[in-house]
């Protein structure tokens, strides 16, 4: 009896966690939409950001779920296809906290350098940062990739198994690598949203009338970034913490990673839309918009 409960609370866990990936992406792809509907959003540095934020949660939730998925049901795939996969949502999972640091950087210059924000926050530097992100994003993989390569036979790639992270850590001194990589990311990120966080927050006490309101919305927005960051980073040490618990007890591991996935990787990525698509004004507007005028046509077709 108390076995057929588990299964049930397993089964119960896995659609929960389906429905909110489902509810996540179907409101990124709407704000994607508005994103691309104003001349005005994808000429703007900081909505530029907003939408690469929005796209790489996309893509990292389906991979992450790909994963899931093919853990739940114990589905075997060929080891390089597991590679592929893996590489990419590791990519997909630094690009949104680095976006996050770099969407703190530009309120940082619209605050304290406003004079030069046109010209170091244009479309042009946007896409260059979104390039500068991406090879950084990398950079972990290829350092994985390398060693990965250099100790595995071509027979390994075209063996089956379930697709997990320890089918590549080959060294014990692999793990310890990645995670003094991403400690280091998240020291470089933290002390950049820090030092952001208490210029503004210099700029605010001393500004006054309608700029004291926009620098305090903009130490707030900051302040938003930093928490989410913050649980964006957590998710980079999840793989540690839950390798820890799985040598405590293996019941205790399920309930961590299930845990680790629905705080530190499904709540981030309901961050953004909070941020941007509700908190912002002319994204909101932009929203509303959008969403009435398909109601109201759907009123008249009926």
């Amino acid at each position: 009896m108390a076995a057929n409960d588990s299964s049930v609370y397993v089964n119960d866990d896995f659609i929960i966690v389906q429905f909110f990936i489902s509810l996540f992406l179907c409101i990124n792809f709407l704000l994607i939409t508005v994103f691309f509907m104003k001349d005005f959003f994808y000429t703007t540095m900081r909505y530029i950001f907003f939408a690469l934020t929005l796209m790489s949660d996309c893509v990292f939730l389906m991979l992450s779920d790909v994963l899931l998925i093919l853990t739940y049901f114990e589905f075997t795939i060929p080891t390089l296809l597991c590679l592929m996969v893996y590489v990419a949502a590791s990519l997909w999972s630094f690009v949104t906290p680095l976006t996050l640091t770099a969407m703190t950087l530009e309120r940082f210059v619209a605050i304290c350098m406003p004079l030069r924000h046109g010209e170091l926050c244009s479309t042009r530097s946007a896409l260059h940062c979104i390039l500068i992100i991406h090879a950084i994003s990398a950079l972990p993989d290829v350092v994985f990739l390398s060693i990965f390569f250099a100790y595995v036979n071509r027979s390994y790639y075209t063996q089956s198994a379930l697709c997990s992270i320890d089918n590549f850590v080959l060294l014990n001194w692999q793990s310890h690598l990645r995670a003094a990589i991403t400690q280091f990311y998240f020291l470089v990120m933290v002390i950049i949203i820090m030092l952001s966080y208490f210029k503004i927050m210099k700029v605010a006490r001393a500004a006054s009338g309608q700029n004291r309101k926009s620098t305090w919305k903009g130490l707030r927005t900051v302040v938003l970034h930093g928490f989410q960051l913050l649980l964006c980073l957590f998710q980079l040490w999840c793989p540690f913490i839950e390798a820890a618990v799985l040598q405590i007890n293996l019941e205790l591991y399920s309930v961590v990673r299930y845990f680790n996935y629905m705080v530190f990787i499904l709540s981030p990525r309901c961050l953004s839309p909070l941020i941007y698509g509700l908190r912002d004004e002319k994204f909101f507007v932009a929203l509303r918009s959008f969403v009435l005028c398909g109601l109201y046509k759907k009123q008249l077709s009926n």
